[in-house]
């Protein structure tokens, strides 16, 4: 498989973060696949943010949880682009997408919007809550899932192979070459984040890692470069 370049957020250095503005931008500077995360609305729509609050990346405060989705749609998140859902995501790219999971509530959505529209070969299903892709596996078989870890040591592995997943999503911060051999032996692909300078590129490349997310599309190519 070849070394996978993987938008974060969309391409969120150069644009505002999962907007579709963002989005489109990512898959025009040809990154391989597109990352974004799922919350869902208090009238339950399944909308594009990182965090649990709108405050830091709109001109609203307050939880997600706790708007209507016409309410979010009503915020700027940046340089006059909206709140989007999901959906608008999947009819704006082409790309493959990395869809993480941020609150556990959201994954009979996703799962629902996956077999509605057939997406078990264009969409990862990603978390950090190992419960969110244990519901995925059960909700939509033959899912593609991946757990993410910030803080981990080498049982991150066993916590991916509990929960059916096939690949690991790890800051490079905490990763070593033990986490790495011990993920290969169980057969788990990696990709490390956040990779943003030469440097980083050269230490998951020199891990011989699967991918790299970036805010940046300069990555995908110097990538080529580095191997």
């Amino acid at each position: 498989m070849n070394f996978l370049t993987i938008g974060h957020r969309g391409i969120m250095g150069v644009e505002p973060e999962n907007t579709l503005r963002s989005f489109v931008a990512a898959e025009r500077a040809g990154l391989d696949v597109i990352e974004l995360d799922l919350h869902l609305s208090k009238d339950g729509a399944l909308v594009v943010m990182h965090d649990a609050e709108v405050d830091r990346t709109t001109d609203g405060s307050g939880p997600i949880a706790d708007k209507t989705l016409a309410e979010l749609r009503s915020l700027d998140a940046g340089r006059g682009e909206h709140i989007p859902l999901f959906e608008e995501v999947l009819d704006a790219v082409r790309a493959p997408l990395q869809a993480e999971i941020k609150d556990v509530a959201a994954a009979q959505a996703l799962a629902e919007v996956m077999h509605r529209r057939d997406l078990v070969t264009r969409v990862e299903v990603l978390s950090f809550h190992d419960e969110a892709l244990a519901e995925m596996s059960r909700l939509v078989p033959g899912v593609r899932t991946a757990l993410v870890a910030d803080h981990y040591g080498t049982d991150v592995v066993e916590r991916a192979t509990a929960v059916g997943a096939g690949t690991l999503v790890l800051n490079i911060r905490r990763l070593t070459l033990e986490v790495v051999e011990h993920a290969r032996e169980a057969d788990l692909r990696i990709i490390g984040w956040v990779v943003n300078t030469l440097g980083q590129l050269r230490l998951v490349r020199a891990l011989e890692l699967d991918g790299a997310t970036t805010d940046y599309p300069e990555i995908k190519r110097t990538g080529r470069f580095t191997a």
